[in-house]
């Protein structure tokens, strides 16, 4: 059974933040909060840790769409063609935020992921997160935890999510209540912003 790790988003314990990170390295899976719903991830250089995550979601490793999390904008040259001025003031607006972007995919990207033609992009704005990027040293790939209900797309409670996820996973964190609304996904693929799914995210930033 996962172990379950109470952490504050206003001050994430450095303590706690390193336990879920050698997790991380060691090709575990975490669920964790983000600025939406609940997230399960995985380091994202860790191929097996992504064979797990496909698995446990039901699809092909090469056809999963999951979404990058980075801290900050610097890892988009890593993973993602350059992009135009006017893109790049968009994703600087909207990031961090409750936003998933979907760019054109360089060839940097790691190795399961090369065919893939576009990836999506995530800076949430939730510290334990973040924190968890900065010290991890690379992003993580994630895929939002959701629920069969169908009136109730997310499971906001930590505890729920343990009971139902916990033999899956490795941890998961307890970072206090969820939203039960996903990211606004916004396609730029074709060099215009798409609006794919509008969710907790605003459309103004467009």
């Amino acid at each position: 059974m996962a172990e379950f790790i109470k952490i504050y988003k206003e001050n994430p314990n450095q303590k706690a933040i390193d336990k879920v990170v050698k997790v991380l390295k060691n090709g575990g899976l975490v669920i964790y909060p983000t600025d939406t719903v609940y997230g399960l991830g995985c380091d994202i250089t860790n191929n097996k840790a992504l064979e797990k995550i496909a698995k446990i979601k039901g699809v092909k490793l090469e056809k999963a769409k999951f979404s990058f999390i980075c801290n900050n904008l610097s890892h988009l040259s890593d993973y993602v063609k350059q992009i135009d001025t006017s893109t790049f003031k968009i994703l600087k607006r909207a990031l961090p935020g409750p936003y998933t972007f979907i760019l054109p995919g360089s060839k940097n990207l790691p190795k399961v992921f090369k065919k893939k033609k576009t990836v999506g992009i995530r800076i949430p704005d939730n510290n334990i997160t973040i924190s968890l990027i900065e010290n991890l040293g690379n992003p993580l790939v994630t895929t939002s935890i959701r629920d069969e209900d169908e009136i109730l797309e997310y499971t906001t409670d930590p505890e729920l999510i343990y009971e139902k996820w916990g033999k899956l996973v490795d941890i998961v964190i307890d970072g206090g209540y969820g939203d039960n609304q996903g990211s606004t996904i916004i396609d730029f693929t074709e060099g215009y912003p798409e609006v794919i799914r509008e969710g907790k995210g605003s459309l103004e930033v467009l």
